[in-house]
């Protein structure tokens, strides 16, 4: 079973993505923080990061520089509510961007397409 961790400070878009990603068959391990995010990926080795951009403290920008210097292989997709920072620099490290939808089909085919590979 493929490990997705989940990278997000609003409750209510982990418990909606939890949800519907567990049942397409994925494990989903949740982090509210990007500091939480770098521990869950050194101890529980995802095989994909789905990440926030705008958090408390770490936004997702440095999480994914971060991980990204400790992983280089890991796929992480940034999910934000936000579709202009897809134009920051620091977010073209990402393997893709999906903009938040109550509606998240986009990001489950996004998640599909990166843990076919």
């Amino acid at each position: 079973m493929k490990k997705i961790l989940l990278v997000d400070d609003e409750e209510g878009i982990q418990m909606l993505y939890r949800e519907e990603l567990e049942d397409d068959g994925y494990e989903v391990i949740s982090a509210f923080t990007g500091e939480e995010g770098l521990l869950k990926v050194k101890e529980e080795s995802p095989d994909l990061v789905i990440l926030d951009i705008q958090m408390p403290r770490m936004n997702g920008i440095e999480t994914l520089r971060q991980m990204k210097m400790a992983k280089p292989d890991l796929p992480v997709i940034l999910c934000s509510a936000y579709n202009e920072f897809k134009q920051d620099l620091g977010a073209w490290a990402s393997d893709d961007y999906v903009v938040k939808s109550s509606d998240i089909s986009e990001l489950k085919e996004t998640v599909r397409k990166h843990l076919i590979k």
